[in-house]
């Protein structure tokens, strides 16, 4: 059998303020446990250098507002690159599969990036997916997030692309950041049923989440048959968790990881730094690594405590069989979309900024096409902490974009152009693998 790839980065020179929840020490815990028990060691583990993303593998993905300098440092790039590097490592056949330990996290990070939402400025799992696209010519791709906070900025990105599963876990938002991720959330007109949330009670067990892992989640990994699993590896639904309440251990996260077998976990959230996540990393690399972690416990833990209540269960059961029928039904709602007849579909969304107290107004139009998912165009707008008031036309052209959407896309970055525009506009060309941007300050344009 092969080995894990295991590779830590605890970005020590970043932090959001040197008391934030979001800190090193949230690795460098872990990394003492697993190196005082002897894991490293082993040879089912093999442990990889910190790779770095260049601004292209960023700009393929997000609309960095002023540019891609602008919202990364070198701990960003060094985070999302460390992800790459641990794709290529088992899309090479050097391991057979891959969990890249990092930070600074990524989910809550939308398409468009004016700064830090809920400790992310890029999305680390996004920027992989459409590395894989680009490097292995990979289509189906499927991403669980198991964060116990909805990972809006994730959905946000492939809410629209129908070859992109994403499943998300989570305390309810009614109770939680970023207050999203509810159940008649299902994807855009064209995209339906490939967004999938569950949105779960504070204090629900082990038995509640691996219900919904085994009755849900595999059945729909089954039936869209991804190339890829990639797991947005969040540890804070455990039950010492400072910032949720929700009462999952580090046993469950063992064998949730053990039935979900991903092909690359990625590090999210986790907050309790000494209590839990040494004992959930652990876990999960022992989980991927195939070795027994049967013995896995907390110093705390104590069975009696984590009773499921049938009512709870009952609850996940019902939210578990109407997910299931919106996934498999998605078709016919795709079908019904198409045949509107609207060019485009419009949509308008607010976007808030935790971090930064930045409040970003988008509105969205989607190419209604019978062959692909269409293109997506984002006009945005937002006021930045240099007082600066910027606005963006943002055309993205997915990777799979049929030609008909490819053409039409690029004519009309060069039409937007020749109007003289008052407003940075921005084409993210996917199958070209070229990423164009003109800067009305400069009146100059960056081809990356």
């Amino acid at each position: 059998m092969k080995p894990t790839g295991i590779l830590f980065f605890p970005a020590f020179d970043w932090a959001i303020s040197p008391t934030h929840p979001e800190r090193e020490e949230r690795l460098l815990y872990t990394r003492d446990q697993i190196f005082e028990e002897g894991i490293m060691d082993l040879p089912q583990i093999r442990e990889y250098e910190p790779g770095i993303a260049s601004h292209s593998d960023v700009a393929r993905l997000h609309f960095c507002i002023p540019d891609v300098a602008a919202q990364v440092t070198e701990a960003h790039l060094i985070s999302a690159g460390s992800s790459l590097r641990i794709a290529d490592a088992v899309m090479q056949g050097e391991v057979r599969n891959g969990f890249a330990i990092v930070r600074p996290p990524g989910h809550h990070s939308m398409t468009v990036s004016h700064g830090n939402r809920g400790f992310c400025n890029i999305n680390n799992e996004a920027i992989l997916v459409e590395y894989l696209r680009h490097k292995y010519n990979i289509k189906k791709v499927a991403i669980v997030d198991t964060d116990v906070h909805h990972g809006d900025g994730t959905q946000e990105i492939f809410w629209d692309d129908p070859d992109v599963l994403f499943i998300s876990f989570h305390q309810d938002g009614r109770t939680l950041y970023p207050g999203s991720g509810f159940l008649d959330e299902l994807g855009g007109p064209l995209a339906y049923g490939t967004t999938i949330n569950l949105p779960l009670r504070p204090r629900t067990t082990d038995t509640g989440i691996l219900y919904a892992l085994d009755e849900l989640i595999m059945p729909l990994l089954d039936e869209f048959k991804p190339e890829i699993v990639i797991n947005s590896a969040g540890q804070d639904n455990h039950y010492t968790d400072p910032l949720a309440d929700m009462a999952f251990t580090a046993q469950g996260y063992a064998k949730l990881n053990s039935r979900l077998a991903p092909d690359i976990a990625v590090l999210e959230g986790g907050y309790s730094v000494e209590t839990a996540l040494p004992y959930i990393n652990m876990g999960l690399i022992m989980a991927m690594a195939g070795m027994d972690y049967s013995s896995l416990r907390e110093p705390d833990f104590n069975p009696v405590r984590f009773q499921e209540s049938s009512g709870n269960l009952e609850y996940i059961k019902q939210m578990v069989d109407r997910q299931l029928n919106a996934f498999r039904h998605r078709e016919e709602v795709i079908n019904a979309n198409r045949k509107k007849g609207d060019d485009f579909f419009k949509s308008q969304r607010s976007i808030f900024y935790d971090t930064e107290y930045i409040s970003e107004d988008q509105r969205i139009s989607l190419r209604n096409c019978n062959k692909c998912g269409g293109f997506r165009i984002i006009d945005s707008s937002a006021q930045h902490h240099d007082g600066k008031y910027y606005t963006a036309y943002c055309i993205s052209v997915p990777f799979w974009a049929c030609d008909g959407c490819q053409q039409e896309a690029r004519s009309l970055y060069a039409d937007v152009l020749r109007k003289t525009p008052n407003r940075q506009v921005f084409l993210q060309d996917r199958p070209a693998n070229q990423f164009r941007c003109y800067d009305v300050e400069t009146e100059k344009e960056t081809i990356l």
